[in-house]
């Protein structure tokens, strides 16, 4: 079997946690584990908190132009935009994704409505992933929200995309402490692993193919006319 050659690729982590660097994440704990993997396989990798950066509420691309005094947003977005992989890492707080990744996703939503040079939708070839830590249940309920609406907006999502670690329900160590035992749990390191190729695996066939055909799923021909197949129904 032919090892693929993922040296071409870019990824970019983006850190939900609401700590603020240099504090320690435990959620950047598991992260790392992915990117290590990654730059092992030549991925050039980079690695973002979002509380470090002042990034204004909205579903506008520039939160400048619509009353906030700074936003940040755009030049992240440039980073963000410009690596193959998304991967969203969250930490469980009440059941629910950090308010930093809702956050975050609601600023890549205001990109959305912008196209590629096909004429789809921005996100079209771009791969998405997450990673998830708590000491709560709920790894699944922010993984299916999460990457429901990277799909949505255009992110491709390959097979067993999500990866987390939880400790017992309740006050309890978290990933980075050592009484917690998480580096050495079969489980999580598997499906670390596991999403770590797939959103590799994905990105680089869509990298390979220069991304999807414009076929069926252009926004502009669409507007230009172009039905391709469909045809409205008749009414009687």
């Amino acid at each position: 079997m032919r090892t693929p050659d993922f040296s071409k690729l870019k990824a970019i982590f983006v850190n939900c946690t609401l700590k603020q660097s240099p504090r320690q994440s435990h959620t950047e704990g598991l992260m790392n584990v992915s990117q290590n993997i990654m730059k092992k396989e030549g991925v050039t990798v980079e690695h973002i908190r979002c509380v470090d950066h002042d990034i204004a509420y909205g579903v506008y691309p520039d939160m400048t132009k619509h009353g906030a005094n700074t936003d940040e947003w755009p030049e992240l977005f440039e980073k963000i935009f410009d690596a193959d992989i998304l991967i969203i890492g969250t930490p469980i707080w009440l059941g629910e994704k950090s308010s930093v990744a809702q956050k975050l996703i609601e600023r890549l939503y205001s990109m959305s409505g912008k196209t590629n040079n096909k004429g789809q939708y921005l996100f079209y070839g771009k791969v998405g992933g997450c990673v998830i830590t708590g000491n709560e249940d709920g790894i699944k309920h922010c993984a299916m929200g999460m990457l429901y609406a990277l799909q949505h907006i255009g992110y491709s999502i390959p097979p067993q995309a999500d990866c987390g670690w939880i400790g017992e329900v309740g006050p309890g160590p978290s990933y980075l402490d050592e009484e917690a035992h998480a580096k050495d749990n079969d489980f999580t390191n598997r499906n670390t692993t596991f999403m770590t190729y797939n959103v590799m695996h994905l990105a680089y066939l869509l990298k390979e193919n220069n991304g999807y055909s414009a076929y069926g799923n252009s926004r502009d021909r669409w507007d230009d006319g172009n039905r391709w197949n469909f045809e409205n129904p008749e009414y009687r």
